[in-house]
């Protein structure tokens, strides 16, 4: 896969000292030809930067309507999982089908984690405890042999975890610094092992939009980091992913996937979120470029410096869609068709004339490879698209041990499960 550029527009860049684009390099810019760019589920095309103006276009929350759930396609059933969470944004299912829910914000943090715990395995709770609390921030959650893994916004975190266990007691041990703050608060940070439980897996997003303090304060970002479970080891798996968030390990060919925001304020439809594979020291672009090797005009035609080539993500899902959580789908519950795919939380826009996202898309998969573009799956999360009022964000999706799909919605405080009918 590669960029094909229609006409060269770097040349045109005269920027100021500080990065940003006066007024006159704007309008030259928005007059360049599309970038046609080779993606793994075929060409697209991306308008030049500046296409259109860029916008901020904030949701409204609204409450969800009593007895009003998400739409799913036609054969499923959605109902409520749990409701009273507090920005429940990730989950994680213990190897027992402990339910954990990670309740974290970005303006305000409850700083707690909260178990569920279903013994019959009828979708319906019958524990709910809260298992940690005065934690920062936390997201990624992770069990290892004997240990609870937590990955608060500023480090990774273990704790001796007796099985079973519903109110965790143990004292912590921080294994991994990690840097906090920055831009628009990319504070996740998101773990995942590998199958062996031999290395950890933690995304880090950048701490700006286009390294606009300096790529020297980026140090440690923008990356998935990789680290043995003692925390020693650290080394960069892969580099230049803006914000990677969700991740999951494909069941066919066993690669490493995440779902990455891309930067803003360069138009409605630049720059697309992506879905991909991770390549091992693979280099994906921010902040020079996007998309293989389209420059972002911020950068001043500075290079990375790098000497592998600049990946092209995989599967583009639009611009500005705040695409969050991902999970493969490796059960047979649901029809034939989901087998092996990629379902996708997408929290929605905010740099966008009109608004988008708020849904949950599944991207289809063939012997291990993405197959076609994403489709809509669960929707309804937009109460009013002109009012830009909305009843929920999804963020995090999670497939359960009896084939159902858990969707964390933060904004509507609650978790949805999806269902196949029998």
């Amino acid at each position: 896969m590669k960029t094909t550029t229609l006409m060269p527009f770097a040349a045109l860049l005269v920027l100021s000292c500080n990065g940003q684009v006066k007024k006159e390099e704007k309008e030259a810019l928005e007059k360049q030809p599309a970038n046609v760019v080779h993606t793994a589920i075929g060409d697209i095309t991306l308008p030049p930067p500046y296409a259109t103006a860029s916008k901020a276009t904030r949701n409204t929350m609204i409450d969800w309507p009593l007895g009003q759930t998400p739409v799913a396609p036609e054969g499923f059933t959605v109902t409520k999982f749990a409701d009273n969470l507090n920005n429940p944004r990730n989950t994680y299912i213990g190897p027992n089908n402990d339910v954990f829910v990670a309740e974290s914000g970005t303006r305000t943090s409850v700083d707690r984690i909260t178990v569920f715990r279903d013994k019959d395995n009828d979708g319906k709770f019958e524990t709910r405890e809260v298992f940690l609390e005065g934690l920062n921030r936390p997201y990624g959650m992770l069990i290892l042999k004997d240990y609870f893994y937590v990955a608060n916004t500023d480090g990774l975190y273990r704790y001796p975890y007796p099985s079973g266990t519903l109110k965790l007691n143990t004292k912590s041990e921080k294994i991994v610094d990690l840097p906090a703050g920055g831009y628009n608060n990319h504070w996740t940070r998101n773990l995942i092992a590998n199958p062996e439980g031999t290395k950890i897996y933690i995304s880090v997003g950048s701490g700006s939009n286009v390294a606009e303090h300096g790529i020297e304060v980026e140090s440690r970002r923008a990356n998935i980091l990789e680290v043995n479970p003692d925390g020693s080891g650290e080394r960069v798996y892969a580099a230049g992913l803006r914000n990677p968030v969700g991740m999951d390990w494909n069941p066919v060919n066993k690669e490493l996937w995440t779902a990455v925001n891309e930067r803003d304020e360069l138009g409605d439809d630049l720059v697309p979120d992506y879905v991909t594979s991770v390549k091992e020291n693979g280099f994906y672009g921010w902040p020079y470029t996007y998309f293989g090797d389209i420059p972002d005009p911020r950068m001043k035609g500075k290079k990375s410096g790098r000497s592998e080539k600049t990946l092209v993500p995989d599967v583009p899902v639009g611009a500005h869609t705040a695409t969050l959580g991902l999970a493969f789908y490796n059960k047979s519950n649901f029809p034939a068709k989901y087998r092996n795919g990629i379902f996708a939380g997408q929290h929605g826009s905010w740099n966008r004339s009109k608004i988008v996202g708020y849904k949950v898309i599944f991207i289809p998969f063939s012997n291990g490879k993405p197959s076609g573009p994403p489709q809509d799956f669960l929707t309804g999360f937009i109460a009013n698209p002109e009012k830009t009022e909305v009843y929920g964000r999804p963020v995090d999706v999670t497939v359960m041990a009896d084939g159902s799909l858990l969707v964390n919605d933060d904004s509507g405080n609650k978790i949805w499960r999806v269902s196949a009918n029998k």
